[in-house]
C-alpha cells in the first residue's frame, strides 16, 4: 500500500472535504523554500505551509537548537516551575515588540493565544467587579477553530453548525480604505453604554476573509476610541507577526497600540507549535491578588514547552543571522512590481500588496471561499509543482523569506499563465 493509499485509509485531514478532494500529496522532506514529494517531485512552497513557515524547511540553525535542547530539557510542568529558554524568550519578545508590554503568556497555536487573550479581557473586568462583558470584533474577521475564537470570527461558512453555541459579540463592517468614518462610528455606538470589555481585530489584513486590507491610520484611530472608553483592545497578530506586512510587527506601523497582543505561526519559524500572548502590566496586575479565585484560569499541558522556545529563540536568531528584513523587503519590492502588472490583467481585479503578502481576486460568476474556480486553480499550479493555496476565487502569494528572486519569478508567471 503506498503511502497516499496509508493517508486515505486512516487520516482526517482539516478543512477538506474528504469524499470529492483528491488525494493527498505526502511530502518528504523540505529544504529551503523547497518541498519534495514521496515520488521526489519538488515543489515552490508558496504558502509558507499555511503561514508559518518563515527561514525555509529543515533551516539547519533552529534544528539544531531544538536537538540540543531535546538533548537537555523537553518538557516541565509549567505551574510552580520554569525553565531558562521560556525566560530568555520572553525577554526577547518584549524587546522586539512595540513599547509598553510587560507580560507573556504561553500557549500552544494561534486559537489558544485568542482564547486566552479573551479570557484576560472578560476576567479583567470581572476581577474589578465590573459587568462589561461584550466584545467588538469586525464582521469578516477570523481569529481561530476554538468556541471562543469562533465567537469573535465571521458568521458564515466556517461556523455555520455551531452558530448557536457562540457568544454574542458585536460586528463592526469589515474595514477598507473607504469606511473609515462609518467604522468609528459604528465602533462608538456600540460602546454608548459602559459594558464592553474588549475590541479585538487583525490589524492591517484580514487573512482568511481573503486577504482583506486597510490602513493603519484608521486602526490608529480605532484604538484611540477604545482607549477613550477604557475597553481593552486584543491584536490578532498570529498571521501578520514577524515580518509578514513589511515590519517586524503590523503594529510596527501605528502610534497606538493594543493592550494584548497574540502571536503564533511565524514564532517559531514553522517548526513547532506554539505561541504567546502578551500584555500590559496592567491587564497582570489586576490578577496579582491576595484571593486565589481570582489568578488567570488557564493553561495547557504544553505551555512553555521548552523545546517551541528554543525553536522561537533560534527563529529570532535567524532574523538577525541572516539579515532577514532585507529579505522581507526585497520580496515586497518584487510584490510591488508584479502588483502593477497584475493591475494590467483582464481577469484580475482588486490587486492588493502590504508587504510580503500579495492577494488578488480572479473574476468568475461564483465568488467567495467555496468557489469553484478555488479547485481549478489548486489543480493548475500543482501541476507546475507550485504550493497555493486559494481562498475561492482568491489567490494569495506568502512565501518564506528564503525565496530566491528566480523562484518568486516562476511563481508570478505561473499565475500569469492562467485561463480563467
Amino acid at each position: 500500500m503506498t503511502l497516499r493509499e496509508r493517508d486515505k485509509r486512516h487520516i482526517w485531514h482539516p478543512y477538506t472535504q474528504e469524499k470529492t478532494a483528491p488525494d493527498n500529496i505526502v511530502m518528504v522532506r523540505g529544504e529551503g523554500a523547497y518541498l519534495y514529494d514521496e515520488k521526489g517531485d519538488r515543489y515552490i512552497d508558496a504558502t509558507s505551509s499555511w503561514w508559518t513557515n518563515m527561514h525555509g524547511h529543515a533551516h539547519p540553525h533552529i534544528a539544531q537548537r531544538i536537538g540540543e535542547q531535546a538533548a537537555k530539557l523537553e518538557q516541565v510542568i509549567f505551574s510552580g516551575f520554569s525553565h531558562e529558554p521560556a525566560i530568555e524568550l520572553a525577554e526577547k519578545l518584549l524587546d522586539i515588540l512595540p513599547v509598553g508590554y510587560g507580560k507573556v503568556f504561553y500557549s500552544d497555536n494561534g486559537s489558544t493565544a485568542i482564547e486566552a487573550a479573551i479570557k484576560m479581557c472578560l476576567q479583567y473586568w470581572a476581577n474589578k467587579g465590573a459587568a462589561r462583558t461584550k466584545v467588538i470584533c469586525f464582521r469578516d474577521a477570523y481569529h481561530g477553530d476554538t468556541f471562543g475564537a469562533m465567537s469573535v470570527s465571521a458568521r458564515g461558512v466556517f461556523t455555520d453548525p455551531y452558530t448557536r453555541l457562540l457568544f454574542d459579540v458585536v460586528f463592526l463592517d469589515t474595514p477598507d480604505y473607504t469606511n473609515g468614518e462609518t467604522i468609528k462610528a459604528q465602533l462608538r455606538e456600540a460602546m454608548a453604554g459602559d459594558d464592553v470589555a474588549a475590541f479585538i481585530f487583525e490589524p492591517l489584513v484580514l487573512g482568511s476573509a481573503g486577504m482583506k486590507m486597510y490602513p493603519p491610520a484608521l486602526l490608529d484611530e480605532l484604538i484611540a476610541i477604545c482607549a477613550e472608553r477604557k475597553v481593552l483592545t486584543i491584536a490578532d497578530e498570529v498571521f501578520t507577526g514577524f515580518g509578514r506586512t513589511g515590519r517586524m510587527f503590523a503594529t510596527g506601523y501605528l502610534t497606538h497600540t493594543a493592550d494584548i497582543i497574540c502571536l503564533s505561526k511565524g514564532l517559531t519559524g514553522g517548526f513547532l507549535p506554539f505561541a504567546a500572548t502578551v500584555t500590559k502590566d496592567y491587564i497582570y496586575d489586576a490578577f496579582y491578588h491576595d484571593e486565589r479565585a481570582k489568578m488567570l484560569f488557564h493553561g495547557h499541558s504544553y505551555t512553555g514547552n521548552p523545546l517551541g522556545c528554543a525553536a522561537a529563540l533560534a527563529s529570532l536568531e535567524v532574523f538577525e543571522m541572516e539579515k532577514t528584513l532585507d529579505k522581507i523587503a526585497a520580496i515586497s519590492a518584487a510584490h510591488a512590481a508584479f502588483a502593477e502588472r497584475l493591475s494590467q490583467h483582464p481577469s484580475i481585479v482588486h490587486v492588493r500588496q502590504h508587504g510580503t503578502i500579495l492577494a488578488f481576486d480572479f473574476v468568475t460568476e461564483q465568488e467567495g471561499y467555496l468557489s469553484d474556480l478555488r479547485d481549478r486553480l489548486y489543480r493548475y499550479f500543482i501541476d507546475r509543482r507550485i504550493m497555493l493555496r486559494p481562498l475561492g476565487n482568491v489567490l494569495y502569494i506568502l512565501l518564506p523569506y528564503c525565496i530566491s528572486l528566480e523562484d518568486l519569478e516562476e511563481v508570478y508567471e505561473a499565475v500569469l499563465g492562467f485561463e480563467v
